[in-house]
């Protein structure tokens, strides 16, 4: 399914999740990209993002608003996928075929490291899972050579089958673009602000407000001065956008 010039796979998570494990155990490794509106929008204006999108090997409507805008089309996508879901069910699936995890990203806090936190709290939730991994690398780190090669090292040391790379859209796909010659057989996921979320470092809004596709309006009152330009500016009209163009491709 094709939007805003992404193509979109048309799955639910339980098949998401399905075709990561399926791939694993061929041994082939992959990416996943969470495209929601901000995405739609930054891809629509420039074409070397819209390439990174399209190098994942699978790629999975986080936003409600492209599942709304597929119904318009004619062609529905059968639900939404979200990245800050899939890092729990893929977890759940790890833990019951003996995988190994890692985390990269999360928000520092002073001497705090999200990703520590959250690994502990997967481990907490799903015994028996193997977190081999848990970075959250400084500001920068992605420019500095000495840090970048400390990271692809400890990448490769650990062999992970799955890394959730949480550093928001572009720079986690940029990055997960980059380590997956350090493991070549790993899925990495894009997964955002979820590193925090798992850690408790953030609130997800309430299921509700996941089910209704209002999840943008809780982040937009909980980060208002950081959120409520770009969403209102930027994310109201690609979303106009979007339902205009489903609705001239079904005509």
């Amino acid at each position: 399914m094709r939007l805003g010039g992404i193509g979109i796979d048309p799955v639910t998570e339980a098949e998401a999740v399905r075709r990561v494990v399926d791939a694993l155990e061929s041994g082939r490794g992959g990416a996943i990209v969470t495209p929601n509106v901000d995405i739609a929008a930054a891809v629509r204006r420039d074409p070397d993002l819209r390439a990174l999108v399209l190098e994942a090997d699978l790629v999975v409507a986080d936003g409600a608003p492209l599942v709304w805008a597929s119904r318009l089309a004619g062609d529905p996508l059968p639900a939404r996928v979200a990245g800050s879901d899939l890092v729990w069910s893929l977890s759940a699936a790890a833990s019951e075929r003996g995988l190994r995890v890692a985390l990269l990203g999360g928000t520092p806090d002073g001497a705090a490291r999200p990703t520590e936190r959250a690994a502990e709290v997967l481990e907490s939730r799903y015994p028996g899972l193997k977190v081999v991994g848990a970075w959250c690398p400084p500001m920068g780190f992605d420019r500095d050579a000495s840090q970048w090669s400390a990271l692809v090292d400890r990448v490769t040391a650990a062999a992970p089958d799955l890394v959730y790379v949480g550093l928001g859209f572009p720079k986690q796909e940029r990055v997960m673009s980059r380590l997956r010659p350090a493991a070549p057989t790993a899925w990495f996921l894009g997964c955002g602000a979820s590193v925090d979320f798992i850690a408790g470092y953030r609130r997800r809004a309430p299921k509700w407000m996941q089910r209704t596709g209002t999840e943008w309006l809780f982040r937009m009152c909980s980060e208002p001065r950081r959120l409520a330009s770009r969403y209102l500016r930027v994310g109201v009209p690609e979303v106009c956008r979007l339902f205009a163009e489903a609705v001239r491709s079904r005509r």
